[in-house]
């Protein structure tokens, strides 16, 4: 086990003994600070510097933080690319090729506190408010793909904020916000009393007023549970076999609560992080988009990429 793991869970697990609130607020402290920044990679230069970038303010009249836009292609059939944690956005660099090449508009952001936006943290709120931004300004969009807490969110904009996607990709979808805490705590070995204590500080600090965020923010995963969709839509469902952060039996269950509507596509091998720069995935978003939308004209590529790709 690596040692920094290790010394973390002893000092914290026995501060609990004596002061469960000091421990508690230690362990929410590192559950809602992303461990560092990713960086852009250099194969995602390329895509990344082809962007119009922009900015989105969060925090609504007490702004917080700004995240950062990128956009490509004309305009015209807009589709948002929605990061999870400790992620960013130009880890959808082979994707944005894949949209692009249908004639697609692919729209992506860096979250606050990820990436190149400012700010030290995001919320499951934040990224539901600017998914629903970039749906006013740029949308309706005509697809959705977001991975982990991503796909979390998205759903809860859908639900909240009245955004409208033709369909939506869910890769790696984290099923809701108790699993992030109970895998934190299990990845650290903490106590269930300090499980406790960061749940209550969650709620208080996080989401002061939102009411019963474990049952809200969540995906269904039982055919007994109701999807939370105000209108029926096709949705791809994709997970790693090999996914070391999210169980690939929480997507399986939400495939199968979503019925016919959805398509489930196993991968192997790539884990949580590296599926989002696979190229067969790509290809089966490519695949989604082109059987879904068979009866449209057909697209034209944005002219620039031709000079791009050159």
């Amino acid at each position: 086990m690596d040692l920094a793991v290790t010394a973390v869970r002893t000092a914290l697990n026995g501060v609990s003994y004596f002061s469960p609130r000091l421990a508690g607020k230690a362990a929410f402290r590192l559950f809602r600070t992303p461990r560092g920044r990713s960086r852009l990679r250099s194969d995602e230069r390329p895509v990344m510097d082809r962007a119009e970038v922009g900015g989105i303010a969060v925090g609504g009249e007490k702004i917080v933080a700004k995240a950062v836009s990128y956009r490509w292609g004309t305009g015209e059939r807009p589709v948002l690319l929605v990061h999870g944690w400790e992620s960013r956005g130009s880890r959808f660099a082979t994707l944005v090729s894949e949209l692009l090449d249908l004639g697609l508009s692919p729209v992506t952001f860096d979250a606050p506190g990820h990436g190149e936006a400012t700010g030290e943290t995001m919320t499951i709120l934040d990224l539901r408010d600017i998914i629903a931004a970039l749906d006013a300004e740029l949308g309706p969009f005509e697809m959705v793909v977001a991975h982990s807490l991503g796909v979390t969110a998205t759903f809860v904009a859908v639900q909240e904020r009245g955004v409208r996607p033709e369909r939506i990709v869910a890769i790696s979808g984290v099923p809701d916000f108790a699993y992030l805490v109970d895998r934190f705590c299990a990845g650290l070995g903490l106590r269930a009393r300090l499980n406790r204590e960061l749940r209550g500080r969650v709620e208080r600090e996080l989401f002061p007023g939102e009411g019963d965020i474990w049952s809200r923010f969540a995906l269904p995963r039982t055919v007994a549970q109701p999807v939370p969709l105000p209108v029926p839509l096709p949705i791809l469902v994709v997970h790693d076999e090999h996914d070391d952060m999210v169980d690939p039996a929480e997507s399986r269950a939400f495939a199968a609560a979503l019925g016919d509507r959805a398509t489930l596509v196993v991968t192997r091998g790539l884990g949580h992080r590296r599926i989002l720069g696979d190229r067969e995935v790509a290809a089966s978003v490519r695949d989604f988009v082109v059987s879904e939308t068979s009866g449209r004209p057909a697209a034209v590529p944005d002219p620039s990429r031709q000079t791009a790709a050159g």
